[in-house]
C-alpha cells in the first residue's frame, strides 16, 4: 500500500501544481482581455476529476487490490502520458488552462504536438483515466470515469472549439487537423 500511496501523492501533487499554473495563467490570460467560456460545465470537470482520485483510491482499498502484473508496462504508458502532458502544456505556454479562457485575436498555436492534433491534452487525460486505475486492477473506476470522460468532453471540446473559432483564426488553422489521432 506505500507504492499506492506514494503513486497517488506523486499524481495528486502533479494537478495541484498545474491548478496554480493554470490559476497565473487566467490571470495573465484576463489582463489581456481572455473572455472565459464554459462556466457552466468547468464544474463538472472539477468534479469528474476529484471524485475520480476518490473512487479510485476507495476501489482499491474495499476491494483490496494488488498492482498489476503488467505494471512495468503501464509505468512506460503513464511516463510516456506525462511527458506528452508536459509537451502539450508547454507548448502551450501561457494560454495553457483547465478553463476555456480565449484571449481575442490571438495567435493559434500549432507547434508542439498541436501540430499533429487539436486535443493531445485531451488525449492524454483520457488515457490517463485507463492506465492509472489499470495499476491497481481498479476495472470500476476505469470504466466508470472513462464514461464520464467521454461524455464531459463531448461537452467541452464543441464549446472550446466555438469560443476559439469565434475569437480566433482557429477554424482556418486547423481546418483539416484531427481533432484526438494524428493522420499517418
Amino acid at each position: 500500500m506505500k507504492v499506492f500511496f506514494l503513486f497517488l501523492v506523486i499524481i495528486i501533487l502533479q494537478r495541484l501544481l498545474e491548478l496554480i499554473v493554470a490559476k497565473g495563467n487566467e490571470k495573465w490570460m484576463k489582463k489581456q482581455g481572455g473572455i472565459e467560456y464554459g462556466r457552466n460545465h468547468y464544474r463538472f470537470i472539477v468534479g469528474i476529476h476529484s471524485f475520480f482520485f476518490l473512487f479510485f483510491i476507495w476501489e482499491v482499498i474495499y476491494f483490496q487490490k494488488n498492482i498489476s502484473a503488467i505494471w512495468p508496462i503501464l509505468l512506460l504508458f503513464f511516463v510516456l502520458t506525462q511527458v506528452g502532458r508536459v509537451w502539450a502544456l508547454s507548448s502551450l505556454g501561457r494560454y495553457w488552462n483547465t478553463k476555456i479562457i480565449v484571449v481575442p485575436d490571438a495567435e493559434v498555436v500549432v507547434k508542439g504536438p498541436y501540430k499533429y492534433v487539436k486535443h493531445p491534452n485531451y488525449v492524454i487525460v483520457t488515457l490517463e483515466f485507463l492506465i492509472i486505475p489499470l495499476f491497481y486492477q481498479a476495472y470500476l473506476t476505469m470504466f466508470v470515469f472513462s464514461l464520464l470522460n467521454v461524455w464531459i468532453l463531448s461537452i467541452r471540446i464543441p464549446e472550446e472549439e466555438k469560443a476559439l473559432k469565434e475569437w480566433t483564426p482557429y477554424g482556418a488553422t486547423f481546418e483539416k487537423s484531427p481533432r484526438f489521432f494524428p493522420k499517418i
